[in-house]
């Protein structure tokens, strides 16, 4: 028999094994396998679902921090430039703001410590830029700036002299590789007005509005060199030239403010105070300056209204409870508006310290909820006033039977140690210690 082909006699061939299908199979579930797994341990998302934090970019942070500065809120403007920073950390730029803003609101805190301490963060800032540009003269004059207003000797002490003469060296430096930099000009005014060479600054701030570039810091110089030569009324058109550029930042009202009290205006002082404290209520931030300043103008009015300063007094300590620099200026206010007694338990909170029970009597809160115990001011140019006020109400309200005296000598005390050498509170430490002495 022949056969021309071989065939299947004995079984089906649709029913034979493919070993190439047999390995894709394999594959197949090994991939799913693997992509279940990654699935279970999160490693893979679904797709379309969007991610829980979207990516911020730089330019989003920059201008949240310009908004925030412009609205007036510092702190919220550093945060924002601050986050810029960490996805940009050598972008001088970024960092020049960031300085510049952390100086400024350095004007809005109430302590030296918190003074000294934002400034700190200023100058860390600034010289993480040099270091990246060294001569960059924006940096420089930023640099200038910073050092400036930290060299204030009541934050800086013994290293004021040395901050200020580093200060002029950036600014010089800044100058002499741009003499056209419109802020370095600024600046440079600035810290000549500082050192009494008011002949230069008035020069170096006429180069500076020569170049005809408006800003903020160009007015607000300028008006501080008009208020140091005593011109205040072209200083006070300067800080209002500088409120249409900015017109969200409080401390600048609190400038216009101040320079209408010193020229007995009291209307437009209380005004201009007032648009602080509103423009503070705003933004939500708890800023005690303004209520302080208003306070303060109260008092020294002809007609004084004791009750009104001792109201906005009030105000500024419930803003601002824990603060002791605060129950410094409102045992200050009340002292003046003669309530002597009220004076008592808010300047030994800024002075010596408190428990919680004191520091419930200095804000009247009845009942004594708060648990805010205080801790004293150390003794300084800024806190000596608060020091010999407190000593002298406690001398000058001394009877028989209590320890007045005892507390009022230990202040004393404290502050011959350091000013032995002021003839004028001198002069107020022996009033108080003469009637303690019976003499």
């Amino acid at each position: 028999m022949y056969i021309q082909e071989r065939k299947n006699l004995f079984r089906n061939p649709r029913n034979s094994s493919n070993p190439y299908r047999i390995m894709l199979l394999l594959v197949i579930i090994v991939v799913l396998i693997a992509v279940l797994r990654s699935y279970a341990s999160g490693d893979i998302t679904p797709p379309f679902i969007p991610t829980p934090t979207p990516t911020r970019t730089v330019n989003s942070f920059l201008v949240e921090g310009q908004t925030h500065f412009q609205a007036g809120n510092l702190d919220k403007a550093i945060e924002a430039y601050r986050k810029a920073i960490t996805l940009e950390p050598e972008n001088t730029s970024i960092m020049v703001e960031l300085a510049r803003i952390e100086v400024y609101s350095s004007n809005t805190l109430t302590t030296d410590q918190e003074r000294r301490d934002r400034l700190a963060e200023a100058l860390s800032v600034i010289d993480q830029a040099k270091a990246l540009a060294p001569t960059d003269t924006n940096v420089l004059a930023a640099r200038a700036f910073v050092l400036n207003w930290y060299a204030n000797p009541i934050l800086a002490g013994a290293d004021a002299e040395a901050r200020q003469n580093e200060a002029e060296s950036e600014a010089l430096m800044a100058i002499q590789l741009d003499s056209t930099n419109t802020l370095a000009l600024i600046y440079y005014t600035e810290i000549l007005t500082d050192q009494y060479k008011w002949v230069q600054a008035q020069e170096y701030m006429q180069q500076a509005v020569n170049r005809g570039q408006e800003s903020m810091d160009l007015h607000r110089v300028h008006a501080y060199l008009y208020e140091v030569l005593g011109e205040y009324s072209l200083a006070i058109d300067e800080y209002l030239k500088a409120i249409e550029i900015t017109p969200n930042l409080t401390f600048l009202y609190n400038s216009v403010g101040r320079l209408y009290r010193q020229l007995q205006q009291w209307d437009l002082a209380l005004e201009y105070f007032d648009k602080a404290a509103s423009l503070n209520e705003q933004l939500g931030i708890k800023d005690p300056i303004p209520y302080m300043a208003i306070a303060n103008t109260y008092i020294r009015m002809p007609e004084s209204s004791p009750m009104i300063a001792a109201r906005n007094a009030y105000k500024a300590l419930t803003l601002n409870p824990y603060n002791p620099d605060t129950y410094g200026q409102v045992g200050v206010i009340y002292y003046r508006a003669r309530n002597y007694e009220g004076s008592i338990p808010a300047l030994q909170c800024a002075v010596m310290g408190c428990d919680v029970a004191v520091s419930c009597a200095a804000r009247e809160e009845d009942p004594c909820v708060s648990q805010i115990a205080m801790e004293g001011l150390p003794l300084s140019d800024t806190t000596v006033l608060y020091y010999y006020t407190y000593g002298s109400v406690l001398a000058g309200l001394h009877r028989p039977g209590d320890d007045y005296c005892t507390r009022a000598n230990q202040v004393f005390s404290i502050i011959r140690a350091s000013y032995s050498e002021d003839a004028v509170i001198m002069g107020i430490v022996k009033a108080g210690e003469d009637i303690c002495s019976g003499n």
